[in-house]
């Protein structure tokens, strides 16, 4: 499979914009984003996630674009839209199905799609290689192939940016991953880990959040337990850090896009599996319990007082995280 020629990023929040801006350093891109008033505000030079400066955006050589025919032609096509949950907690695919809808308008054989949004193991080969497949007329594995290379970046962080990370890749063939692994490498000094496969690179991306969910939630329950004890957590925590291999997380609330959203991704798919997630679950109940048992305290300790919230992002550089699950 030679070098891509040209690629198209579907999606520029605050993970696309960034992809898109570092691959144009070294490839014809075509940034898509179907809301005409974020393309207008990216094409000004303006990005109200905060992720991209006015200077840098101005100066890519990335077409920005809310016509998705500008994506004809395209060699590669990555998808970098949110997979939010539903108000029942269930995985809501309506963006990724819609981005490969759209794609399957544009595509030409020989393509590769690869998807960056987190997904359970499966998504990317049983839910979006057909729906490309029905929109196109085109075969996948045949005429058409998949890849996937999951988002890593966090929103707000200036240290682990997609140009220093490592990126996990998969290919639906050989030949696929080989290109992925040249594309990827091209973009980042943290090197590219090959994935045995698109599921597996799935896999890896949904329990790196999940466990993060469950350590957190370890510590705000034995934090609500030493409460009624009537000793300091963070005393607590202080005295057991002093253990070579005591893992360093600390009570709070857990926000943002990811963390309280990506697990409920691979309990779904393991109930569908007849496994109940045990642990998962009682992970995202014990966290996402934590805002009552902070307000409660609030209120006993505070009866008739006022509070005054100060700081309600998951960091203090990230706009995008401003508002709270």
């Amino acid at each position: 499979m030679p070098t891509p020629q040209r690629i198209a990023v579907v999606g520029l929040g605050y993970v696309g914009l960034p992809l898109a801006v570092v691959l144009a350093h070294h490839f014809a891109v075509v940034g898509y984003d179907r809301d005409a008033g974020r393309v207008a505000e990216l094409r000004d030079g303006g990005d109200r996630t905060g992720e991209v400066d006015s200077a840098t955006l101005r100066a890519t050589t990335m077409e920005i674009t809310a016509d998705a025919k500008a994506m004809a032609g395209a060699d590669v096509f990555i998808v970098t839209v949110p997979t939010p949950v539903d108000a029942n907690n269930e995985p809501d695919l309506t963006a990724v199905r819609g981005a490969s809808r759209t794609i399957g308008g544009f595509i030409a054989k020989g393509a590769v799609v690869v998807f960056e949004s987190t997904v359970y193991p499966g998504v990317t080969e049983d839910i979006c290689g057909p729906e490309i497949a029905a929109a196109s007329g085109l075969r996948c594995g045949e005429d058409f192939f998949l890849g996937y290379s999951p988002e890593r970046i966090n929103p707000g962080d200036r240290e682990h940016t997609v140009d220093r990370i490592t990126k996990v890749i998969a290919g639906q063939t050989p030949v696929v991953t080989e290109m992925l692994k040249e594309l990827y490498g091209a973009v980042t000094s943290g090197g590219v880990f090959v994935a045995r496969d698109i599921k597996t690179a799935e896999a890896a991306k949904v329990i790196e959040n999940a466990q993060r969910d469950i350590n957190i939630a370890f510590i705000n329950e034995v934090t609500c337990i030493f409460h009624k004890i009537g000793i300091s957590a963070h005393d607590v925590l202080d005295a057991s850090m002093t253990k070579w291999n005591f893992l360093n997380f600390r009570p709070g609330l857990v926000g943002g896009h990811c963390i309280g959203v990506d697990p409920f991704y691979l309990a779904h798919r393991a109930k569908e599996l007849g496994h109940e997630p045990e642990i998962i679950l009682a992970g995202r109940r014990i966290n996402d319990a934590m805002g009552g048992f902070v307000a409660d305290e609030i209120a006993r300790r505070l009866p008739s007082g006022r509070v005054l919230v100060l700081g309600i992002t998951l960091r203090r550089t990230c706009p995008t995280c401003a508002t709270p699950r």
